[in-house]
């Protein structure tokens, strides 16, 4: 991968293990600030460990993770994931209006949040202020994801990770998802990191990409390696061949 960019997040010799198993194994490497950096690789790879690193809900056994050249450890928790906003491909909801969900970052603060503030929340994801009251039951799939990125902004994160967040979404869905992904990249210059097994996503949405194997980061560099990988193994994955 290109040296000419900011590191938004930078991990050092990183390893990571659970219940006596390595999950990660020297993890070294940056994404890059403002840019779409993908994560792709065959399910047990690490790939949603490594996210979670990102943000401090795990910490590493040894290594080290800086955000914006600051040693993660020393961010004050809720600080930090204010700064580093996640949205989950089941967009978990809590019961009530639509309204209730977006104010909820807030509230665990000690805040409020203004409704016009949330109106113009739903309408940044391009959905109308009528949503803001309905109930977050009656949501369709793309609609909960809409709302749920919604609301990751309420804390105005500079990075953002998404843990497959249109796997379970049909093809107009998912396109929707995309746009707004890359919309408030470009408006916000947000950082986004994207766990996704959608190898044709990762290379048209991906700037750069990670490729991860058995705990560990094969291949990086802009996403069109996904076209030519040099790596043998990235080579059968890309082939549908496994490893």
């Amino acid at each position: 991968m290109s040296a000419d960019y900011t590191p938004a997040v930078h991990f050092r010799n990183v390893h990571y293990s659970a219940y006596n198993r390595p999950i990660l194994e020297e993890i070294t490497g940056s994404f890059p600030e403002g840019k779409i950096t993908t994560l792709v690789g065959p399910s047990g790879a690490g790939k949603t460990t490594l996210l979670k690193l990102c943000n401090g809900l795990l910490s590493p056994d040894s290594g080290e993770i800086f955000i914006k050249d600051q040693n993660i450890d020393s961010y004050d928790p809720v600080k930090l994931r204010r700064y580093v906003g996640m949205a989950l491909q089941s967009a978990p909801m809590v019961s009530g209006s639509v309204f209730k969900n977006l104010a909820l970052p807030m509230e665990l603060q000690g805040k409020q949040l203004a409704e016009d503030e949330a109106r113009e929340l739903l309408v940044q994801v391009g959905l109308d202020a009528t949503f803001l009251h309905r109930n977050s039951k009656e949501l369709s799939g793309g609609q909960r994801q809409k709302v749920s990125i919604a609301r990751t902004l309420v804390n105005r994160p500079r990075i953002i990770l998404l843990d497959e967040i249109t796997s379970s979404l049909d093809p107009a869905s998912q396109k929707e998802i995309e746009a707004l992904i890359v919309k408030i990249n470009r408006k916000f210059n947000t950082t986004i990191i994207w766990i996704t097994h959608n190898l044709e996503q990762a290379l048209t949405i991906g700037e750069y990409t990670w490729v991860m194997m058995d705990g560990k980061v094969i291949e990086t560099g802009e996403s069109m390696l996904l076209d030519a990988p040099v790596n043998e193994k990235v080579k059968r994955f890309v082939k549908g061949e496994g490893q």
